[in-house]
Protein backbone atom coordinates (compact mmCIF):
# COMPACT_ATOMS: atom_id res chain seq x y z
CA UNK A 1 0.00 0.00 0.00
CA UNK A 2 3.06 2.68 0.75
CA UNK A 3 4.43 1.54 -2.08
CA UNK A 4 2.11 2.66 -4.37
CA UNK A 5 1.52 5.80 -2.45
CA UNK A 6 5.22 6.66 -3.53
CA UNK A 7 4.66 5.64 -6.87
CA UNK A 8 1.68 7.73 -7.20
CA UNK A 9 3.39 10.66 -5.79
CA UNK A 10 6.54 10.35 -7.72
CA UNK A 11 4.42 10.04 -11.07
CA UNK A 12 2.75 13.36 -9.84
CA UNK A 13 6.02 14.97 -9.05
CA UNK A 14 7.47 13.78 -12.70
CA UNK A 15 4.61 15.16 -14.26
CA UNK A 16 4.49 18.79 -12.71
CA UNK A 17 8.02 18.87 -13.46
CA UNK A 18 7.52 17.77 -17.01
CA UNK A 19 4.79 20.14 -17.74
CA UNK A 20 7.29 23.18 -15.94
CA UNK A 21 9.90 22.15 -18.41
CA UNK A 22 7.20 21.86 -21.77
CA UNK A 23 6.03 25.65 -20.93
CA UNK A 24 9.85 26.97 -20.67
CA UNK A 25 10.60 25.47 -23.99
CA UNK A 26 6.73 25.55 -25.35
CA UNK A 27 7.30 28.65 -27.97
CA UNK A 28 9.44 27.83 -31.39
CA UNK A 29 10.70 31.30 -30.40
CA UNK A 30 10.87 31.62 -27.09
CA UNK A 31 13.44 31.71 -24.19
CA UNK A 32 15.02 28.72 -25.98
CA UNK A 33 15.91 30.78 -28.44
CA UNK A 34 16.47 33.96 -26.52
CA UNK A 35 20.21 35.56 -26.46
CA UNK A 36 20.09 38.39 -23.98
CA UNK A 37 22.99 40.82 -25.51
CA UNK A 38 21.35 44.08 -24.28
CA UNK A 39 22.91 45.65 -20.74
CA UNK A 40 22.05 49.16 -19.48
CA UNK A 41 23.81 51.10 -16.66
CA UNK A 42 21.25 52.37 -14.81
CA UNK A 43 22.17 54.25 -11.25
CA UNK A 44 18.67 53.31 -10.14
CA UNK A 45 17.81 49.61 -11.00
CA UNK A 46 19.61 46.65 -11.38
CA UNK A 47 18.76 46.58 -14.80
CA UNK A 48 18.79 43.67 -17.48
CA UNK A 49 20.45 40.71 -15.30
CA UNK A 50 22.68 38.33 -17.07
CA UNK A 51 22.50 34.89 -16.80
CA UNK A 52 24.26 33.49 -13.75
CA UNK A 53 24.23 36.37 -11.69
CA UNK A 54 22.11 35.84 -8.17
CA UNK A 55 18.56 36.92 -9.07
CA UNK A 56 16.54 39.12 -6.29
CA UNK A 57 13.82 36.90 -3.74
CA UNK A 58 11.30 35.41 -5.74
CA UNK A 59 8.46 32.94 -5.20
CA UNK A 60 9.26 29.41 -5.12
CA UNK A 61 7.68 29.22 -8.87
CA UNK A 62 9.11 32.35 -10.47
CA UNK A 63 12.81 31.09 -8.67
CA UNK A 64 12.18 27.91 -10.26
CA UNK A 65 11.45 28.96 -13.90
CA UNK A 66 14.47 31.75 -13.48
CA UNK A 67 16.65 29.05 -13.13
CA UNK A 68 15.25 27.28 -16.16
CA UNK A 69 15.69 30.38 -18.32
CA UNK A 70 19.29 30.68 -16.87
CA UNK A 71 20.34 28.25 -17.73
CA UNK A 72 18.45 27.87 -21.70
CA UNK A 73 20.53 31.03 -21.98
CA UNK A 74 24.41 29.35 -20.88
CA UNK A 75 23.23 26.41 -23.67
CA UNK A 76 22.55 28.95 -25.83
CA UNK A 77 25.36 31.24 -25.47
CA UNK A 78 27.88 29.51 -28.04
CA UNK A 79 25.46 29.12 -30.71
CA UNK A 80 25.67 31.12 -33.85
CA UNK A 81 23.03 33.71 -34.49
CA UNK A 82 21.94 33.54 -37.64
CA UNK A 83 20.05 37.62 -37.52
CA UNK A 84 23.79 38.45 -36.52
CA UNK A 85 25.26 39.93 -39.90
CA UNK A 86 25.76 43.13 -41.31
CA UNK A 87 22.97 45.26 -41.88
CA UNK A 88 20.89 44.49 -45.19
CA UNK A 89 20.74 47.15 -47.48
CA UNK A 90 17.09 46.87 -48.31
CA UNK A 91 15.12 49.06 -51.08
CA UNK A 92 15.98 52.65 -50.70
CA UNK A 93 12.73 53.77 -50.66
CA UNK A 94 9.78 52.63 -48.81
CA UNK A 95 6.73 51.24 -50.62
CA UNK A 96 3.84 53.63 -49.84
CA UNK A 97 0.65 51.57 -50.53
CA UNK A 98 -1.09 53.38 -47.66
CA UNK A 99 -3.40 56.35 -48.20
CA UNK A 100 -2.15 58.18 -44.92
CA UNK A 101 1.36 57.45 -45.43
CA UNK A 102 0.84 58.48 -49.11
CA UNK A 103 -0.45 61.47 -47.88
CA UNK A 104 1.87 62.44 -45.64
CA UNK A 105 5.17 61.05 -47.07
CA UNK A 106 8.48 60.49 -45.62
CA UNK A 107 11.53 62.61 -44.66
CA UNK A 108 14.85 60.64 -45.87
CA UNK A 109 16.90 63.38 -44.96
CA UNK A 110 20.10 62.65 -42.54
CA UNK A 111 19.30 65.32 -40.04
CA UNK A 112 23.06 65.59 -39.57
CA UNK A 113 22.94 68.91 -38.95
CA UNK A 114 20.50 68.40 -35.32
CA UNK A 115 23.09 69.26 -32.13
CA UNK A 116 23.72 65.70 -30.69
CA UNK A 117 22.02 65.27 -27.65
CA UNK A 118 23.60 63.53 -24.67
CA UNK A 119 21.36 60.79 -24.73
CA UNK A 120 22.59 58.94 -21.02
CA UNK A 121 22.00 62.06 -18.94
CA UNK A 122 18.75 62.60 -21.22
CA UNK A 123 17.29 58.59 -19.66
CA UNK A 124 18.40 59.50 -16.28
CA UNK A 125 16.23 62.83 -16.25
CA UNK A 126 13.41 61.21 -17.73
CA UNK A 127 13.96 58.29 -15.78
CA UNK A 128 13.99 60.43 -12.47
CA UNK A 129 10.95 62.39 -13.66
CA UNK A 130 9.01 58.94 -14.26
CA UNK A 131 9.68 57.06 -10.74
CA UNK A 132 9.63 60.37 -8.55
CA UNK A 133 5.79 61.48 -9.55
CA UNK A 134 5.17 57.42 -9.50
CA UNK A 135 6.36 57.62 -5.70
CA UNK A 136 4.94 61.33 -4.94
CA UNK A 137 1.71 60.37 -3.38
CA UNK A 138 0.16 63.96 -3.74
CA UNK A 139 0.07 63.17 -6.92
CA UNK A 140 -2.64 60.91 -8.05
CA UNK A 141 -4.39 59.33 -11.06
CA UNK A 142 -6.62 56.39 -11.56
CA UNK A 143 -5.17 53.14 -11.81
CA UNK A 144 -1.88 54.54 -10.25
CA UNK A 145 -1.81 52.76 -6.90
CA UNK A 146 -2.49 48.77 -8.39
CA UNK A 147 0.24 46.45 -9.00
CA UNK A 148 1.06 44.52 -12.14
CA UNK A 149 -0.94 41.55 -11.10
CA UNK A 150 -3.77 44.07 -10.14
CA UNK A 151 -3.38 44.40 -14.57
CA UNK A 152 -6.15 42.84 -16.49
CA UNK A 153 -4.92 40.28 -18.60
CA UNK A 154 -6.52 42.53 -21.88
CA UNK A 155 -5.18 46.04 -20.84
CA UNK A 156 -1.50 43.95 -21.68
CA UNK A 157 -2.01 43.90 -25.01
CA UNK A 158 0.31 46.60 -25.86
CA UNK A 159 3.27 44.92 -24.68
CA UNK A 160 5.49 43.56 -27.15
CA UNK A 161 7.82 40.52 -26.56
CA UNK A 162 11.13 39.94 -28.54
CA UNK A 163 12.74 36.63 -26.74
CA UNK A 164 15.55 36.46 -29.02
CA UNK A 165 17.02 39.28 -28.40
CA UNK A 166 15.69 40.36 -24.81
CA UNK A 167 13.44 43.26 -25.61
CA UNK A 168 9.76 44.54 -24.54
CA UNK A 169 8.15 47.68 -26.19
CA UNK A 170 4.85 49.30 -25.29
CA UNK A 171 3.61 50.51 -28.34
CA UNK A 172 1.72 53.41 -28.07
CA UNK A 173 -0.29 54.87 -31.75
CA UNK A 174 0.45 57.69 -33.00
CA UNK A 175 4.14 57.50 -31.78
CA UNK A 176 5.84 56.38 -34.41
CA UNK A 177 4.66 52.63 -33.66
CA UNK A 178 3.86 51.53 -36.89
CA UNK A 179 7.62 51.54 -37.68
CA UNK A 180 9.03 50.24 -34.23
CA UNK A 181 6.56 47.38 -34.86
CA UNK A 182 8.55 46.98 -38.24
CA UNK A 183 11.55 46.60 -36.00
CA UNK A 184 10.22 43.88 -33.95
CA UNK A 185 9.06 41.71 -36.41
CA UNK A 186 12.78 42.44 -37.98
CA UNK A 187 14.26 41.08 -34.69
CA UNK A 188 11.97 38.43 -33.58
CA UNK A 189 11.93 37.25 -37.11
CA UNK A 190 7.91 36.47 -36.62
CA UNK A 191 7.34 37.51 -39.82
CA UNK A 192 8.68 35.49 -43.14
CA UNK A 193 8.40 36.53 -46.76
CA UNK A 194 8.72 33.33 -48.91
CA UNK A 195 10.52 31.73 -46.47
CA UNK A 196 12.81 33.94 -45.28
CA UNK A 197 12.32 36.48 -42.52
CA UNK A 198 12.29 40.62 -43.17
CA UNK A 199 15.55 42.19 -42.73
CA UNK A 200 14.53 45.38 -44.16
CA UNK A 201 11.54 47.30 -41.54
CA UNK A 202 10.22 48.92 -44.48
CA UNK A 203 9.52 45.88 -46.71
CA UNK A 204 6.86 44.79 -44.45
CA UNK A 205 3.86 45.34 -45.74
CA UNK A 206 1.58 47.80 -43.26
CA UNK A 207 -1.24 45.35 -43.15
CA UNK A 208 0.89 43.12 -41.59
CA UNK A 209 2.33 45.00 -39.30
CA UNK A 210 -1.20 46.12 -37.52
CA UNK A 211 -2.46 42.29 -37.67
CA UNK A 212 -1.91 41.38 -33.79
CA UNK A 213 -1.10 37.63 -34.71
CA UNK A 214 1.94 38.74 -35.95
CA UNK A 215 3.09 40.39 -32.92
CA UNK A 216 3.83 38.43 -29.32
CA UNK A 217 2.47 40.35 -26.54
CA UNK A 218 1.80 39.76 -23.04
CA UNK A 219 -2.03 38.83 -23.10
CA UNK A 220 -0.88 36.25 -25.22
CA UNK A 221 0.90 34.57 -22.01
CA UNK A 222 -2.20 33.00 -20.27
CA UNK A 223 -3.24 30.92 -23.70
CA UNK A 224 0.62 29.80 -24.08
CA UNK A 225 1.32 29.56 -19.96
CA UNK A 226 -2.08 29.26 -18.37
CA UNK A 227 -1.65 29.27 -14.83
CA UNK A 228 2.04 30.56 -14.77
CA UNK A 229 1.69 33.44 -17.58
CA UNK A 230 2.03 36.04 -14.46
CA UNK A 231 5.35 34.44 -13.40
CA UNK A 232 7.09 34.23 -16.66
CA UNK A 233 6.12 38.38 -17.42
CA UNK A 234 7.40 39.21 -14.24
CA UNK A 235 10.94 37.09 -15.20
CA UNK A 236 10.81 38.85 -18.33
CA UNK A 237 10.26 42.16 -16.92
CA UNK A 238 13.02 41.62 -14.49
CA UNK A 239 15.71 40.12 -17.26
CA UNK A 240 14.60 41.94 -21.00
CA UNK A 241 15.02 45.64 -21.81
CA UNK A 242 11.53 47.69 -21.75
CA UNK A 243 11.05 50.72 -23.42
CA UNK A 244 8.41 52.79 -25.06
CA UNK A 245 8.36 56.25 -27.29
CA UNK A 246 5.81 58.94 -25.93
CA UNK A 247 4.37 62.61 -27.35
CA UNK A 248 3.29 65.72 -26.30
CA UNK A 249 -0.12 64.62 -25.71
CA UNK A 250 -2.02 67.39 -27.03
CA UNK A 251 -0.45 66.98 -29.99
CA UNK A 252 -0.88 63.20 -30.26
CA UNK A 253 -4.61 63.72 -29.72
CA UNK A 254 -4.32 66.04 -33.13
CA UNK A 255 -2.17 63.28 -35.17
CA UNK A 256 -5.14 61.10 -33.95
CA UNK A 257 -7.72 63.26 -35.59
CA UNK A 258 -5.66 64.38 -38.59
CA UNK A 259 -5.33 60.62 -39.35
CA UNK A 260 -8.58 58.78 -38.14
CA UNK A 261 -11.00 61.73 -39.10
CA UNK A 262 -10.07 63.72 -41.94
CA UNK A 263 -8.71 60.75 -43.88
CA UNK A 264 -11.38 58.57 -45.22
CA UNK A 265 -11.33 55.65 -42.72
CA UNK A 266 -14.38 53.47 -43.23
CA UNK A 267 -14.10 52.04 -39.73
CA UNK A 268 -13.57 54.93 -37.82
CA UNK A 269 -16.33 56.74 -39.87
CA UNK A 270 -18.70 53.62 -38.77
CA UNK A 271 -17.57 53.31 -35.49
CA UNK A 272 -16.70 57.01 -34.19
CA UNK A 273 -17.56 59.50 -36.77
CA UNK A 274 -21.12 58.70 -36.80
CA UNK A 275 -21.81 58.88 -33.03
CA UNK A 276 -20.27 62.25 -32.93
CA UNK A 277 -21.42 63.84 -36.24
CA UNK A 278 -25.24 62.38 -34.34
CA UNK A 279 -24.68 63.42 -30.82
CA UNK A 280 -22.19 66.96 -31.49
CA UNK A 281 -23.41 67.72 -34.90
CA UNK A 282 -26.81 66.84 -35.05
CA UNK A 283 -26.89 65.45 -37.85
CA UNK A 284 -29.32 62.53 -38.95
CA UNK A 285 -29.67 59.99 -41.98
CA UNK A 286 -26.18 59.91 -42.06
CA UNK A 287 -24.26 58.49 -45.36
CA UNK A 288 -23.50 54.48 -44.90
CA UNK A 289 -19.57 55.04 -46.10
CA UNK A 290 -17.37 57.26 -45.28
CA UNK A 291 -16.53 58.47 -49.09
CA UNK A 292 -20.17 59.36 -49.13
CA UNK A 293 -19.93 62.02 -46.19
CA UNK A 294 -16.64 63.48 -47.40
CA UNK A 295 -18.22 63.85 -50.67
CA UNK A 296 -21.06 65.52 -49.08
CA UNK A 297 -19.37 68.01 -46.97
CA UNK A 298 -19.70 65.72 -43.57
CA UNK A 299 -16.87 65.61 -41.25
CA UNK A 300 -15.52 65.31 -37.59
CA UNK A 301 -14.54 68.80 -36.68
CA UNK A 302 -12.28 69.01 -33.89
CA UNK A 303 -14.25 70.45 -31.62
CA UNK A 304 -16.98 67.03 -31.99
CA UNK A 305 -13.68 65.24 -31.34
CA UNK A 306 -12.94 67.11 -27.96
CA UNK A 307 -16.23 66.96 -26.86
CA UNK A 308 -16.37 62.87 -27.73
CA UNK A 309 -13.59 62.76 -25.30
CA UNK A 310 -14.89 64.97 -23.02
CA UNK A 311 -18.23 63.23 -22.49
CA UNK A 312 -18.60 61.16 -19.55
CA UNK A 313 -20.95 59.00 -21.75
CA UNK A 314 -17.64 58.02 -23.96
CA UNK A 315 -16.20 55.64 -21.46
CA UNK A 316 -19.27 54.29 -19.77
CA UNK A 317 -19.71 52.64 -23.18
CA UNK A 318 -16.12 51.60 -24.17
CA UNK A 319 -12.53 52.27 -22.85
CA UNK A 320 -10.98 55.14 -25.18
CA UNK A 321 -9.56 53.88 -28.53
CA UNK A 322 -5.69 53.36 -28.49
CA UNK A 323 -5.13 56.19 -30.85
CA UNK A 324 -6.03 58.54 -28.02
CA UNK A 325 -6.29 56.47 -24.77
CA UNK A 326 -3.53 57.86 -22.52
CA UNK A 327 -0.04 56.10 -22.23
CA UNK A 328 0.07 55.66 -18.75
CA UNK A 329 -2.97 53.82 -19.40
CA UNK A 330 -1.90 51.50 -22.38
CA UNK A 331 1.95 51.02 -21.07
CA UNK A 332 1.25 51.21 -17.03
CA UNK A 333 4.59 53.27 -16.56
CA UNK A 334 4.26 53.22 -12.48
CA UNK A 335 4.43 49.31 -12.37
CA UNK A 336 6.68 48.37 -14.98
CA UNK A 337 10.22 49.56 -14.64
CA UNK A 338 11.26 50.66 -17.89
CA UNK A 339 14.79 50.93 -19.42
CA UNK A 340 14.34 53.59 -21.95
CA UNK A 341 12.09 56.27 -22.75
CA UNK A 342 12.09 57.64 -26.25
CA UNK A 343 10.09 60.74 -27.64
CA UNK A 344 8.77 61.17 -30.86
CA UNK A 345 10.15 64.77 -30.71
CA UNK A 346 13.63 63.42 -30.49
CA UNK A 347 12.95 60.42 -32.54
CA UNK A 348 16.05 60.31 -34.76
CA UNK A 349 18.21 60.59 -31.48
CA UNK A 350 16.70 58.39 -29.62
CA UNK A 351 16.13 55.54 -31.92
CA UNK A 352 19.70 55.94 -33.38
CA UNK A 353 20.54 55.54 -29.34
CA UNK A 354 18.53 52.38 -28.52
CA UNK A 355 19.39 50.64 -31.32
CA UNK A 356 22.83 50.84 -30.35
CA UNK A 357 22.17 50.06 -26.66
CA UNK A 358 20.03 46.80 -27.83
CA UNK A 359 23.76 45.92 -29.69
CA UNK A 360 21.20 46.08 -33.15
CA UNK A 361 22.34 49.02 -35.07
CA UNK A 362 24.35 46.83 -37.44
CA UNK A 363 21.34 44.65 -37.97
CA UNK A 364 18.74 47.35 -38.80
CA UNK A 365 18.12 50.94 -38.86
CA UNK A 366 15.28 52.92 -38.00
CA UNK A 367 12.93 54.13 -40.90
CA UNK A 368 12.87 57.40 -41.77
CA UNK A 369 10.31 59.74 -40.23
CA UNK A 370 7.46 61.76 -42.06
CA UNK A 371 7.66 64.70 -43.55
CA UNK A 372 4.19 66.51 -42.35
CA UNK A 373 4.60 65.33 -38.66
CA UNK A 374 2.18 66.80 -36.94
CA UNK A 375 3.94 69.89 -34.76
CA UNK A 376 4.24 70.95 -31.59
CA UNK A 377 3.55 74.36 -32.78
CA UNK A 378 0.18 73.30 -34.57
CA UNK A 379 -1.65 73.44 -31.00
CA UNK A 380 -2.66 77.36 -30.89
CA UNK A 381 -4.64 77.13 -34.24
CA UNK A 382 -6.16 73.91 -32.91
CA UNK A 383 -7.31 75.07 -29.68
CA UNK A 384 -8.28 78.29 -30.93
CA UNK A 385 -11.90 77.88 -31.22
CA UNK A 386 -12.24 75.01 -28.49
CA UNK A 387 -13.53 77.09 -25.46
CA UNK A 388 -11.52 77.35 -22.30
CA UNK A 389 -13.23 75.25 -19.96
CA UNK A 390 -13.03 72.23 -22.38
CA UNK A 391 -8.95 73.27 -22.88
CA UNK A 392 -8.95 72.89 -19.08
CA UNK A 393 -10.98 69.50 -18.40
CA UNK A 394 -8.30 67.79 -20.97
CA UNK A 395 -5.83 68.73 -19.73
CA UNK A 396 -7.30 67.29 -16.26
CA UNK A 397 -8.22 64.00 -18.58
CA UNK A 398 -4.36 63.75 -19.84
CA UNK A 399 -2.44 65.43 -16.87
CA UNK A 400 -1.06 62.11 -16.05
CA UNK A 401 0.54 61.50 -19.67
CA UNK A 402 2.11 65.04 -19.03
CA UNK A 403 3.52 64.88 -16.44
CA UNK A 404 4.95 61.64 -15.74
CA UNK A 405 6.55 62.09 -19.11
CA UNK A 406 8.18 65.62 -18.84
CA UNK A 407 5.79 67.54 -20.99
CA UNK A 408 5.24 71.52 -19.73
CA UNK A 409 1.94 72.32 -19.01
CA UNK A 410 0.59 74.29 -21.83
CA UNK A 411 -0.48 77.57 -19.88
CA UNK A 412 -1.00 79.17 -23.00
CA UNK A 413 -3.81 77.25 -24.13
CA UNK A 414 -5.33 77.00 -20.11
CA UNK A 415 -5.56 80.57 -19.52
CA UNK A 416 -7.75 83.27 -21.30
Amino acid sequence: MTKARLLRLSVVLVSIFMILLIIVYWDNVGTAHFYLHTSFSRPHSPGAIAAGEDWEALPDVDEFLAKLLSSSLKQNSSIPRKTEQLLVQGSSKPVVSNLEENVRGYDWSTHKDRNSLDQEKLQVERQRTLREFCANSSFSFPTKERSFDDIPNYELNHLIVDDRHGVIYCYVPKVACTNWKRVMIVLSESLLDQGVPYRNPLDIPREHVHNTSTHLTFNKFWRRYGKFSRHLMKIKLKKYTKFLFVRDPFVRLISAFRSKFELENEDFYRRFAIPMLKLYSNHTNLPTSVSEAFGAGLKVSFSDFIQYLLDPRTEKMAPFNEHWRQVYRLCHPCQIDYDFIGKLETLDEDAAYLLQLLKVDRLLRFPPSYRNRTASSWEDNWFAKIPLAWRQQLYKLYEADFVLFGYPKPENLLKD
